[in-house]
């Protein structure tokens, strides 16, 4: 592609909202290390440089080489960015006085400049930082100011260098997306033609190239990801896509036999595997979450090397991935962000295992996969499906998995999942589910004393998975929902509702 825009990561907590915001300008975007640039820098059209937890000022600060991008490209710089480019370049960057964090408004815009079009004096920015810039680098000129940030925005005169004080892609600058567009569209000249039909037919043609007549195993879930994933894949080579659904043992209630009916008529080669003793033997005895996630993916790559040994000249293994599993897993594509949890399908396959992978979303966000599958006609129920973890309830279940424990679990899971589409509450939800705690708790049925399992029902609102809130069910729900868990599930007594964000909590629990 020759419309791209290169975002360099400094390590910000935003540097996916950049993504996004450009993104949503139909414009599409790759987020990169600052210290591992791309050897072809040809293929982006305008960089952006991101925020950073980092001090200019500081000696590990990071220090890229911008040679082949200053004055040669459209050049953004964000936050971090902006005091980097008057820290080397002649300006003057100290630590502010107060800490300059939060809502702002900018009292000095040069409005009859490009960059500020269709912004004005008093729009709402957002600032993150604790430097400040004192004077401006050289051959400068100040385009926006507030009342506590003299040096808000600047241009580099006889460049297309822009640089902000603040960050334009969180929610709370009421402009950021119309200076973005301003920035790439108007400033930059990138079309705006990267939409979910473009994407399916950009990736259809990758496809056919790289995989040829190549027979491919792709893993179906039943989730949005892996069906958006096989739809794809079919388009593209057609009878030569194997689909294989397993049954871990660690699937929701009845979850195996309805997915594989999902699938009928939909021109799909699906065979359902249930190697649910073989997962559940492997993770006997075991409590720690990184190592339930890990045997899980051992044993799901072990399941499909069996299987691909039964489709004669397999090679290759497609993979459902969205960007968030690779962020969270190779901490930002590589970058200084730190990685938070490993996924069962992120990080290749062992030696052993003779098949190449293929993951046709890995670069969307789970809103985008959503799009492009509805690009291409799958039902708004199928796109509609709750997320699922790939490990599936075992990182439900805190501390060991037993058969007794799943299956309880699977029962009160039932009861929420099902309760929250017949009170119309199942589409207002991003994702739900129930945790069962490894705590007992003393209670008391009839005339009897009771000391059995707590559970946490748990339910968030999201876009993508990358932040999440709780949702604000009604009370009268949760009073009927514990209600039924408790009359219903045996050998749970307690019902508790979680409401903590993501972050500083996560979705799932471990």
């Amino acid at each position: 592609m020759q419309n791209n825009v290169l975002i360099l990561d400094f390590g910000s907590q935003y540097t996916q909202l950049i993504a996004r915001r450009v993104r949503e300008l139909n414009i599409f975007c790759e987020i990169k290390p600052y210290n591992k640039l791309p050897d072809n820098l040809s293929e982006y059209k305008a960089v952006i440089l991101s925020g950073s937890p980092f001090s200019v000022r500081a000696e590990d600060a990071p220090h890229p080489d911008l040679s082949q991008i200053r004055g040669k490209k459209p050049l953004l710089a964000v936050c971090y960015g902006a005091q980097y480019l008057a820290h080397f370049g002649g300006g003057n960057v100290a630590p502010s006085n107060t800490r300059e964090y939060g809502r702002a408004n900018l009292s000095f815009v040069k409005e009859e400049e490009v960059f500020f079009a269709n912004i004005s004096e008093g729009s709402q920015v957002w600032m993150s930082h604790s430097d400040t810039i004192k004077e401006l680098p050289t051959n400068a000129q100040r385009l926006a100011s507030t009342n506590d940030v003299e040096n808000a925005a600047y241009k580099i005169e006889g460049e297309d260098t822009y640089a902000i004080q603040f960050h334009p892609e969180v929610y709370h600058s009421k402009d950021g997306k119309q200076l973005l567009e301003n920035f790439l569209v108007k400033i930059g000249g990138l079309s705006q033609t990267w939409t979910p039909d473009a994407f399916v037919d950009t990736t259809v043609a990758d496809l056919k190239e790289k995989i040829g007549g190549d027979k491919v195993i792709l893993g179906l879930s039943g989730g949005v990801d892996s069906t958006v994933a096989a739809v794809l894949l079919h388009k593209a080579i057609g009878k030569n896509l194997h689909c294989i659904f397993v049954d871990n043992g660690l699937l929701r209630k009845n979850e195996f036999e309805e997915v594989l009916k999902q699938y009928e008529g939909m021109g799909l080669n699906v065979k359902g595997v249930n190697a649910s003793a073989r997962f559940l033997d492997e993770l006997a005895g075991e409590s720690d979450p990184e190592k339930k996630r890990k045997i899980i993916g051992r044993v799901f790559v072990e399941v499909f090397d069996d299987e691909s040994h039964l489709v004669e000249d397999a090679k290759w293994l497609a993979q459902g991935t969205i960007y968030p599993d690779v962020i969270e897993s190779v901490s930002a594509t590589g970058g200084p962000s730190a990685t938070i949890k490993s996924h069962h399908n992120v990080g290749g396959l062992p030696d052993f295992m003779k098949l190449d992978v293929v993951e046709p979303l890995k670069m969307l966000f789970k809103d985008e996969v959503r799009r492009v599958g509805a690009s291409m006609g799958i039902d708004d129920e199928r796109l509609g499906r709750h997320p699922f973890p790939g490990p599936g309830l075992a990182i439900r279940i805190l501390g060991d998995i037993t058969r007794e424990k799943v299956a309880i679990l699977q029962e009160v899971d039932a009861v929420f999942i099902n309760g929250l589409k017949a009170w119309g509450l199942y589409d207002k939800v991003w994702q739900a589910g129930a945790m069962l705690l490894p705590v007992n708790s003393v209670g008391v049925m009839g005339d009897e004393r009771t000391y059995e399992k707590c559970v946490a029902l748990r339910a968030v609102e999201s876009t993508d998975g990358m932040t999440a809130d709780w949702v604000n069910l009604p009370y009268e729900f949760l009073q009927k929902t514990s209600n039924d868990i408790i009359n219903k599930v045996r050998g749970v007594n307690r019902v508790v509702y979680d409401i903590s964000s993501k972050p500083p909590a996560t979705i799932e629990w471990e």
